[in-house]
């Protein structure tokens, strides 16, 4: 079941905010959310929930053993839980979405070495969710192991943090911090103010997805399937368009987040700060995809040393949590290539900035963080490096002007792509909106809801469900 479905929203959605409010407030109202979201994941997959239980429930445990180690003091022994818990979490990840790929290029080698006959093919299907959901396994453990929050109250209380339907399938990561003491003091009863807040942030996000991402991808994916044909118009549609379409998609998914939280009495963390309005490399992480940025500041960035030591050992830093960020969005080389591309990015950044090289204007620092960031989702999009290759040749203008076969494709895309950009620099986003209860923000809400399920005759799964 997808959040953009009439399934969802037209039927679980209302059931569920329905039920949640009449269930008595504590342990019962926990229990029921916890139901409902098992239902709502194992409406995409039922056999991976004892997977999810699995992970989570391990959690738990190292979580509990954590806290109980640190009044004793056992040092020695909470490391070892801590990396029992972190190599539990990565097995489990490994072994699913990484196993096939390094069994790949491992074949790769062997043929190269001319060693007989290739190793039999590994097709493992990816259990939806569970980079997130591993991500924030690992958080907790983490943040038990630091004393950076007390435990959760219950397991109760944790696998209602952990399986919560709104944020399951494509994030945002939600830390237990940012949501563990709401859960604990729910709240008694469902106002008007969270009904509005809640109506107005799903409303925004599924405009984006639906009125404006879905409507854009069948334009790209028609120029990304003839990369070897475009030209430096239809290249330059093709690389705008995903860029556009990648930020509506998943900002799209983060507000309906929001939204769907809100409605059951919870607040999500922000995930999108206009991101495309960045100054820098820097700032664009500080606004791109901001609970998965500030995980790897948190969890990686900072125990590598972060930016304590000498500019080399920065820059190190930098490209080594930019790498393991690439791949955590996919087995393949071009999420490994656009990490790397990131971390060059903020280490030239950091070199720049020491010896004084920045530009000092910030229309030009605004058009080359936006120009890095289309030329990295290039990499992000691409089904491979060739492909890749392809559309940057004809970004450049290495394969003509005009391209073959696919140019009517390319002016369609282009007037989506004119809107985007006027979106992305010229509006306020959804967090900086305050919607008032007055009749123009009624109508301007249910026009665009009325909309969105007008245009929903066929869902399109979000872009980050498949990470």
């Amino acid at each position: 079941m997808l959040l953009n479905s009439y399934s969802f929203l037209l039927v679980f959605l209302p059931t569920v905010v329905i039920l949640y409010w009449l269930v008595p407030r504590g342990y019962p109202r926990l229990v029921f959310l916890i139901v409902a979201s098992l239902v709502f994941y194992g409406l995409w997959d039922w056999r991976f929930i004892p997977l999810l239980l699995a992970t989570t429930l391990t959690d738990w445990v190292a979580g509990r053993y954590l806290a109980k180690s640190e009044a004793e003091g056992a040092s020695r022994r909470r490391k070892l839980i801590l990396a029992a818990a972190v190599t539990v979490n990565l097995a489990f990840l490994g072994y699913f979405k990484y196993r096939g790929f390094f069994v790949e290029q491992f074949d790769g080698i062997l043929q190269l070495l001319g060693a007989g006959e290739p190793l039999p093919a590994l097709k493992l299907l990816l259990p939806i969710g569970i980079s997130f959901y591993t991500f924030a396994g690992i958080s907790y453990a983490v943040d038990m192991y630091r004393g950076q929050y007390r435990p959760a109250k219950s397991v109760i209380h944790y696998l209602a943090w952990v399986t919560l339907f709104p944020y399951i399938l494509a994030g945002p990561i939600i830390r237990y911090g940012h949501v563990g003491e709401q859960l604990e003091q729910a709240r008694q009863r469902l106002t008007w103010a969270l009904v509005g807040s809640g109506l107005f942030f799903l409303a925004m996000g599924a405009a984006k997805k639906i009125l404006v991402a879905d409507m854009m991808a069948p334009y790209v994916n028609e120029l990304f399937s003839h990369h070897a044909h475009l030209g430096l118009w239809s290249g330059w549609a093709a690389a705008l368009g995903y860029t556009l379409q990648l930020y509506f998609d998943f900002s799209g998914y983060s507000d309906m987040a929001v939204g769907v939280a809100l409605l059951i009495g919870l607040r999500f963390p922000q995930n999108f700060d206009s991101p495309y309005k960045a100054i820098n490399p820097s700032d664009f992480w500080r606004r791109w995809h901001m609970t998965l940025s500030g995980w790897l500041r948190d969890y990686l960035f900072i125990p590598l040393g972060g930016s304590r030591g000498s500019t080399w050992l920065t820059v190190r830093n930098l490209m080594i949590t930019f790498l393991l960020g690439g791949l955590w969005h996919g087995p393949a080389w071009t999420y490994v290539f656009w990490g790397l591309l990131w971390g060059l990015y903020q280490s030239v950044h950091v070199v720049a900035r020491k010896y004084g090289l920045t530009p000092t204007w910030v229309w030009l620092n605004r058009i080359l963080t936006f120009l890095g960031a289309v030329v990295a989702f290039v990499f992000f999009r691409a089904s491979s490096l060739r492909a890749a290759k392809d559309v940057l040749e004809s970004m450049a203008g290495l394969q003509g002007v005009s391209g073959e076969d696919i140019l009517p494709v390319a002016p369609l895309l282009g007037a989506f792509v004119v809107g985007g950009l006027l979106w992305v620099n010229l509006l306020p986003n959804t967090w900086e909106i305050q919607p008032r209860p007055k009749l123009r923000y009624a109508l301007v809400l249910g026009i665009l809801l009325a909309a969105s399920l007008l245009a929903l005759s066929k869902p399109s799964p979000f872009l980050y469900v498949q990470f």
